[in-house]
């Protein structure tokens, strides 16, 4: 289960930043107290995890503190990597949507809460609540439409003329169905910005790279920032590395405004600057203050309407080191990752770009850049300001996210990623079943909680319209689960393993018996080769799966030898399970060893009960490019 989990770990890389994981590692490390400390600390973190090249942009409110780059821009071909190297940025590229729509809102050509229905008549998309909670233009920003994350064939569309923004809206329309009411859950999708940019560009008659270029780019002097393969990406672009340094070919985003930008240190210091300086470039307000403080605060999900703080704004998202709170937007694609960020009460901000996957060393670069910041900040001291009351109480038990990022996914997510929260004294802990670092939060009320380390209110209890009852933590929307549906749900997937990998080894047991005589042809044999079958056809799934991950677009995202045979893996398990039930029954009275007997059908069962899951799901037949 863990290897097929493996390759949605990637896609969540892949455009978008991790928002499973939004409170960074402070492991009690060396913490750098000059730059130069730093420097080094970061080429050996480069070196030590095989990373080409990163680049750095560092900036406090007195200016730059360190632009630049360590490393190869290009292994082949022994190129330096400097200031001016273009690395791709991923999904922080949806900044400037989010900076777009705001600044047509102060201009009074748009609201936040106009309806997307009518404003892109043109892009398809289902939501059966519309009459009552149409989606707005908030939820595209907000990622809570409610909408699947874009299926792999939109990841997998690789067109270098380029496509128009619109063709890769109509390429594959199927990810944009509403699975709950807009404006109650947060779910990261990576259609919701396309969208809005598309509705700038009807907005304001422009193309939206053109629209970027004009309002944003040039008036920040950001001069080889670009959406595109241009000379400038062909010159002086970074050659991405992925899976044990393999060189990837560029990636030709379709639905771009999610995460096509190339950009530099130089480019990305001026960024960082601008949010720093409150939207202002030169004395220039490109947005005003306001629209910035707006951007960087939730409002739209059933939490923040509840009074919580923390969490997922206009494409623009609170992360916690330490007691700091930094506001930023990292993304990712294949081959590269990039971390932006910033602390308004530092005054200090970052970009982190790497050429390399390895999210090992893109952290421990964070770490390191992050400590360096916050060297001479006092650390915040948070305490209770109340008693535990019953009411509080009634909040402890177990609870499983209901808002899947990849709906494809949620058939694991929702047995694996079990959070359980307690009273730990007058704190309460929230810690995942195969988690060993709680995160701990005060009450402030029956109903909101703050965390522990920065103050702010970062967990609510409060009702959704479907689901009732819930807990908002963060970026997720938890609902209540039994302990018996927990632990009985993990004992059916450990009984599960257990048959299949007894099965394999009894296999040769009784084969070479079969060959001596000492089994006998027919029900025998039967009985014993369905639950094998079934079994050996689930493991092919999985490593179907883990071979498509070097290259998932391609192998995954289109019909392919891999993927067909994934599709056609998951069929012939179910197809199995079912003969082996019908060869149970059949065989019930048959004389035979009843030790093979009760252990053949045991494992029947379970590959049954797990079939009939797989198949409410979705996963039985599953073709991963549609």
């Amino acid at each position: 289960m863990k290897n097929l989990q493996s390759v949605f770990n990637l896609l969540s890389f892949i455009l978008v930043f991790q928002f499973t994981q939004p409170v960074l590692a402070a492991e009690q490390k060396v913490v750098p107290a000059t730059l130069e400390e730093l420097k080094t600390a970061v080429a050996d973190v480069i070196q030590e995890k095989d990373v080409p090249a990163v680049g750095i942009a560092m900036v406090d409110e007195n200016g730059p503190v360190w632009i630049g780059a360590l490393g190869k821009a290009n292994i082949e071909s022994d190129v330096d990597a400097d200031e001016h190297t273009l690395f791709r940025i991923g999904s922080t590229s949806k900044m400037f949507v989010a900076l777009s729509i705001l600044k047509l809102v102060e201009e009074g050509k748009l609201s936040l809460d106009d309806r997307v229905a009518d404003l892109a008549p043109g892009v398809v998309f289902e939501n059966q609540w519309e009459s009552t909670d149409p989606i707005r233009l908030v939820h595209l920003l907000e990622h809570t439409t409610g909408w699947d994350d874009i299926h792999l064939p939109d990841y997998a569309h690789n067109d270098p003329t380029p496509a128009t923004l619109k063709e890769a809206l109509d390429n594959h329309p199927h990810s944009r169905i509403s699975r709950w009411k807009p404006g109650t859950r947060m779910s990261y999708c990576n259609a919701g910005p396309p969208v809005a940019a598309y509705i700038v560009a009807q907005v304001t008659g422009q193309n939206f790279e053109q629209y970027v270029q004009e309002n944003f780019f040039a008036p920040m002097g950001m001069d080889t920032m670009t959406y595109l393969l241009t000379d400038d990406v062909r010159q002086q672009g970074a050659t991405l590395y992925a899976n044990g340094n393999q060189p990837q070919e560029y990636w030709h985003i379709s639905l771009r405004p999610s995460g096509s930008i190339n950009a530099s240190p130089v480019d990305m210091a001026k960024f960082v600057q601008f949010y720093l300086n409150r939207g202002a470039v030169d004395g220039q307000q490109l947005i005003s203050r306001s629209s910035l403080e707006r951007m960087e605060t939730v409002t739209s999900t059933s939490g923040a309407k509840a009074g919580q703080s923390t969490g997922y704004g206009l494409n623009n998202y609170s992360a916690t080191y330490k007691s700091w709170v930094y506001r930023e937007h990292n993304g990712g694609v294949n081959g590269g990752l990039t971390e932006f960020s910033y602390l308004p009460e530092a005054g200090a901000g970052h970009a982190i770009m790497i050429n390399s996957d390895s999210g090992e060393a893109y952290r421990e670069i964070s770490r390191l850049v992050r400590a360096y910041e916050t060297r001479n900040l006092a650390p915040k001291v948070v305490e209770a300001e109340m008693e535990v009351t019953p009411a509080n109480r009634e909040i402890e038990g177990f609870y499983y996210a209901i808002n899947p990022r990849q709906q494809m996914a949620f058939f694991m997510e929702r047995v694996m990623n079990v959070q359980q929260l307690s009273f730990e004294g007058n704190r309460l802990q929230r810690k995942g079943l195969f988690d060993n670092k709680p995160v701990y939060y005060f009450p402030v009320s029956d109903e909101l909680y703050k965390s522990a380390k920065t103050g702010l209110v970062s967990l609510s209890r409060t009702t959704d319209p479907l689901a009732g009852a819930v807990v908002h933590s963060n970026m997720a929307t938890l609902k209540p689960v039994s302990a018996i549906m927990v632990y009985g749900q993990l004992s059916i997937a450990a009984l599960w393993g257990f048959f299949i990998a007894s099965s394999l080894l009894f296999f040769p047991v009784w084969l070479v018996r079969r060959l001596r005589g000492k089994i006998k042809p027919g029900a025998a044999i039967k009985i014993r080769l369905w639950p094998l079958l079934a079994g050996v056809s689930m493991l092919v799934m999985i490593g179907l799966f883990m071979q498509g991950i070097s290259d998932p677009f391609k192998q995954l995202g289109e019909p392919t030898t891999i993927s067909i045979g994934i599709m056609l893996s998951t069929l012939t398990f179910a197809l199995f399970a079912l003969m082996g039930l019908s060869r149970c029954w059949r065989e019930r009275k048959t004389s035979m060893n009843r030790v093979a007997y009760w252990h053949s059908t045991a494992a029947t069962m379970l590959h049954v009960i797990l079939a009939l899951y797989f198949l409410s799901f979705g996963v039985i037949g599953l073709m991963t490019w549609a």
